[in-house]
């Protein structure tokens, strides 16, 4: 159950979780998806942090991510 104030991602831009796994197991959706989800969220740093570092341990998280709970690594 939500509580009020829990903010809930529905990451790859609201698409279903077998389409967002996919996504996520192919290397370079997973990586432009990742920057276009930052810029959309307005967080420009984090966008800019995934365009250089996106291609390795980030891309294995937000596969993780994804399977598990259905939305991409997220850094505070």
């Amino acid at each position: 159950m939500q509580e009020e104030n829990e903010v809930v991602y529905d990451d790859y831009l609201g698409l279903s979780k077998p389409v967002s796994i996919v996504l996520a197991a192919i290397f370079i959706t997973s990586w432009v998806m990742g920057v276009i989800v930052r810029f959309k969220e307005k967080k420009i740093f984090y966008a800019i942090i995934r365009i250089f570092l996106g291609f390795n341990i980030l891309w294995f998280l937000d596969l993780i991510f994804i399977i598990k709970d259905k939305s991409i690594f997220r850094m505070p």
